[in-house]
């Protein structure tokens, strides 16, 4: 029996003054259908989502809730009461022998407000904490449907982490809009891209949409070749991931594969660690035997730390362990308490806080790039002016010319970013960058670091960007330490969960983590056997797929020959669900064999 549809939107139209949002889109979410939106900002991404909950009305069709629908919206801003206390707000009225004894409630509590004491007023407390509390007013609540927006903001690597297993067990449905791709790819089996006043809508989470996306431009061969190339090398990146990385495996990559069978890695990293020696010289940042104590706090404990030229380095860390910190030592804000941090002649560093720095709001986005550099050259030799620079990052036309006054919270940010990029530093270091950026403004943002030959040091809590963009990751746990974790967010992830199990778990829970990530290409984290079977048995099931890709393809079209005739559609309707039952058991056991021999 097919789920039925929570929500219908139904030939919706909706204008703000001259400017069209959406033009007739008719769409509808279905039972435990976790639905992820993504599109450049001011696109209408948040105006869809208020549309569904009910809380805004189109100016035609109309929106129909199937009834007793319970929905539960969380907004770019919060209702909640400022004299309320934390319990309050969140629980309501139970008791706490009540909540205290639902597992549910003390799981979402201890990820999402671990450090905000529940008798704590509402109102005096920060907007991430605000937001912390909505998001788990949420999740504890009885409701058929989330809809969440952008519900990551404020959130650390773990407490993501943490949410994207949460929604993935949750069995509610689920349309959320987001930048994070790891949560789009880990969570959702449907994506929905607003753009140009419709919705265009695609099978499976991001990964998916990426391949579907190239597909379509390759056929249709209607979008420009910057677009194409963004793509293409977005599409190489995840093609050469581990097999396992995409959550529903596609098989019909062939055609994908003409698309990137001539492209480059996405980074030379020789010929950029070349240019930026030339520039920087040998050396960049050396932080030596550094002690830093801020409100108490020891945030660095002896710390050495060398920075080189062309290094590309994200660092994570739990909230309050000092990242924010290190990126100003670094910068020269900030002095150590004891130790040095010594900085190469030739450095000149950009620092992008998360604090953006407010621009003249009269003047006009190309003046605001102008006034820092007209023309900029990039590590392939060619020249870019500030205008088309504009284009890559989403100010096309007309758009260049906007007062600054006009832009959203999302284009200041990357007009702020593309301003950064245009004064020509050789070291950038970005608190985190991704916030408030579309997914659009992202791939772009990752290929204008592909071809910056400097060095990079990055905090960001958006796994993707972190795993696309840089070559290390070193971690702040919070005792102190700066440590290099050579098996990236999964080896932060797998320490942090074992300090928390206690420490007769810490050791096993790390060795464990740190072997997983280390392992070379062709040994399984869990070994099932001997690898070359894995491999010869995935090759078989691959081309069992096809067959049956092959075999569905053909009912269909059998379908659509016999369409008026009822008895002969039941009999291609019966053979064509089996088909795909046994195609989706096949799928499921490529992702455990692709995991084996990833």
């Amino acid at each position: 029996m097919a789920p039925r549809n929570l929500i219908n939107l139904e030939s919706v139209s909706l204008a703000y003054g001259t400017r069209r949002v959406f033009d007739a889109v008719s769409l509808g979410v279905a039972e435990r259908e976790r639905i992820g939106i993504v599109g450049r900002n001011g696109g209408g991404k948040s105006t869809l989502l208020r549309l569904l909950a009910g809380a805004e009305e189109p100016d035609s069709g109309r929106v129909t809730h199937t009834g007793g629908l319970r929905v539960g919206h969380l907004g770019q801003h919060d209702d909640l009461d400022p004299a309320a206390t934390v319990r309050q707000s969140v629980v309501g009225g139970l008791e706490d022998h009540e909540w205290a004894s639902d597992a549910r409630i003390r799981d979402v509590l201890a990820h999402l407000l671990p450090q905000i004491p529940m008798d704590e007023v509402v109102g005096p407390l920060s907007g991430g904490e605000r937001r912390r509390i909505a998001l788990a007013k949420l999740l504890i609540g009885d409701t058929g449907l989330l809809l969440l927006d952008e519900p990551t903001n404020h959130l650390d690597v773990e407490a993501i982490d943490w949410l994207t297993g949460y929604l993935a067990a949750a069995g509610r449905a689920l349309v959320v809009v987001t930048h994070d791709r790891w949560l789009l790819d880990s969570v959702c089996d449907s994506t929905w891209e607003v753009t140009d006043g419709t919705v265009h809508a695609y099978e499976g989470g991001y990964s998916a949409y990426v391949l579907a996306r190239a597909e379509r431009s390759r056929i249709a061969a209607a979008d420009e070749s910057r677009r194409q190339n963004l793509l293409r090398k977005e599409l190489a990146w995840l093609r050469r991931g581990p097999p396992a990385r995409t959550t529903k495996p596609k098989f019909r990559l062939a055609a994908a594969n003409a698309l990137i069978e001539d492209e480059p890695p996405p980074r030379d990293r020789y010929e950029l660690a070349r240019m930026a020696t030339t520039r920087l010289g040998k050396s960049v940042y050396d932080v030596e035997h550094v002690d830093l104590e801020l409100g108490g706090k020891t945030l660095l404990n002896n710390v050495t730390w060398r920075l080189g030229p062309g290094d590309r380095v994200g660092v994570v860390g739990v909230n309050g362990s000092g990242k924010t910190s290190l990126l100003r030592l670094l910068e020269g804000s900030l002095a150590p308490d004891s130790g040095r941090v010594k900085v190469g002649k030739t450095v000149v560093p950009a620092h992008l806080s998360q604090e953006v720095t407010e621009l003249d709001p009269s003047i006009r986005v190309l003046q605001a790039v102008e006034e820092v550099r007209r023309e900029i050259s990039l590590s392939s030799g060619e020249s870019s002016t500030a205008g088309q620079m504009l284009e890559r990052f989403g100010f096309a036309g007309q758009r260049q010319w906007t007062p600054v006054a006009e832009l959203s919270g999302g284009e200041r940010r990357r007009l702020q970013l593309l301003r950064l990029l245009m004064g020509e530093p050789n070291v950038l270091l970005l608190d985190e960058p991704t916030n408030d950026l579309d997914v659009e403004t992202l791939t772009v943002l990752e290929d204008v670091l592909d071809q910056w030959p400097g060095t990079l040091v990055v905090i960001s809590h958006d796994r993707w960007f972190l795993e696309r963009s840089t070559d290390t990751i070193w971690a702040l746990l919070g005792d102190g330490r700066l440590l290099h974790l050579p098996g990236g967010v999964d080896e932060y992830l797998g320490r942090r969960r074992a300090a928390e199990a206690g420490p007769g778990a810490g050791a096993a829970g790390v060795e464990a983590t740190a072997s997983d990530a280390l392992a070379p290409s062709g040994t399984s984290r869990e070994r099932k056997g001997d690898t070359r079977a894995a491999r010869k048995e995935l090759a078989r099931v691959e081309r069992e797929v096809e067959k049956l890709t092959e075999r569905a393809g053909g009912l269909q079209a059998q379908m659509a020959e016999h369409s008026t005739d009822h008895v002969k559609m039941l009999e291609l309707d019966a053979a064509l669900r089996e088909v795909e039952a046994r195609r989706a058991s096949l799928e499921a056991r490529w992702m455990e064999l692709a995991e084996d021999v990833g």
